[in-house]
């Protein structure tokens, strides 16, 4: 079996200025996903291009600025995206299929799942997935998305070997190239800083919504779920290949996090915490430092509602964020046994086990920010 990458296009790579698809690019970007494809490897293809190809179809001028309209221009840009792939792949005798997705689909463990079985199968089949954002309903990814994170969370979910944010600029510079003269491009990140977020600063095009900022936030979520990434451009016959051979125009994303289980990465990288454990220090050192499961006696406090079988953020008492894990416990269950034994506790309420967050439902910070240690 080939390796299984992920390859991310944004709007302004395939949709012009004024609105409307290049097919010409469309192809190119297809001939050299096909390529690595007839070499055994495993592809899916995470797009952007919905919203910019559609909006001059409805008659806009201009793309639009409400949710309402952009919601639209992507109902009817969606399809003409499609048709352009298909056309594409077609020359290529490869087979795609549409996915749309949104962030639900991710922290919901059996929507994810089922998202990821599927994602195999049609991988099984040699058929490129090709991935976008369910724009036409997730009103907050119109309002925030850029398809940069949702290709990180795409290479989590399938445990990808490598994503590859494809853009116009040649990786990642120690500026903006286009204002400071002197910059100088960064060959290769192994740990994300508080300077990288600085001089990652900016937007992108207004094709598109996503700028440089972005792509770093993106690296984070790949680097946090073991997935290295490469961020860069491709725009000649063999670049593709030459990215993920390792000597593409671009910044590579190391990333040193050791493989984990697929529910503990749910739980770690995929999943939304529904509320907080507050615990004493006892519990901090138990869990970080002894291999613990969380128990009665050591927790001091329980924010939020929430329910057995939900994810839940544990902190310490500085409100330091400790790792997050599934709670056997509702939230007042918590309330009413904090700080007790765990037989006190199993007679004030009725529970199927004694531990609120068992040590293989658990997932530490430093797993975590192992590869980012910006945070």
């Amino acid at each position: 079996m080939g390796k299984r990458i992920v390859v991310k296009i944004g709007s302004s790579s395939i949709a012009s200025e004024e609105g409307g698809l290049n097919r010409q690019n469309v192809r190119f970007f297809a001939d050299e996903i096909a390529s690595l494809h007839a070499l055994g490897y495993q592809v899916l293809l995470v797009t952007s291009g919905a919203i910019a190809t559609g909006f001059r179809r409805l008659g806009y001028t201009t793309r639009p600025k409400l949710v309402h309209e952009k919601q639209a221009a992507a109902a009817v840009g969606q399809a003409l995206l499609m048709e352009a792939y298909q056309e594409a792949f077609a020359n290529h005798e490869v087979a795609i299929a549409q996915l749309l997705l949104t962030r639900p689909d991710f922290s919901n463990r059996s929507r994810a799942q089922n998202a990821q079985r599927t994602i195999d199968e049609l991988l099984k089949q040699r058929a490129v997935p090709i991935i976008n954002e369910n724009d036409t309903v997730a009103v907050d990814e119109i309002k925030f998305g850029d398809n940069d994170s949702l290709s990180a969370l795409v290479a989590n979910l399938v445990k990808a070997d490598g994503l590859y944010i494809l853009t116009d600029m040649d990786g990642v510079y120690t500026g903006d190239p286009r204002k400071v003269p002197d910059a100088v491009r960064i060959e290769r990140v192994e740990i994300l800083s508080d300077e990288l977020y600085r001089v990652a600063g900016g937007a992108g095009s207004s094709v598109g919504t996503g700028g440089m900022r972005s792509k770093i936030e993106a690296a984070r979520i790949a680097m946090q779920g073991g997935v290295p990434l490469f961020v860069g451009r491709v725009s000649k016959a063999g670049d593709l290949r030459s990215a993920v051979d390792g000597t593409g125009k671009g910044t590579y994303f190391a990333s040193s996090l050791h493989s984990i289980s697929a529910k503990k990465h749910w739980v770690g990288f995929l999943s939304v915490p529904q509320g907080r454990i507050v615990v004493d220090a006892g519990a901090e050192e138990a869990l970080l430092n002894k291999g613990r499961s969380l128990l009665p006696a050591g927790i001091t406090a329980a924010e939020g509602e929430f329910h057995p079988g939900d994810v839940v953020e544990v902190v310490n008492k500085e409100g330091r964020v400790l790792g997050r894990g599934v709670t056997h416990y509702a939230a007042w269950q918590i309330t009413a046994v904090a700080g007790l034994s765990s037989e006190e506790a199993l007679r004030r309420v009725e529970v199927i086990r004694v531990e609120v967050i068992h040590r293989d439902e658990w997932v530490p910070s430093s797993i975590v920010k192992e590869a980012s240690s910006h945070e």
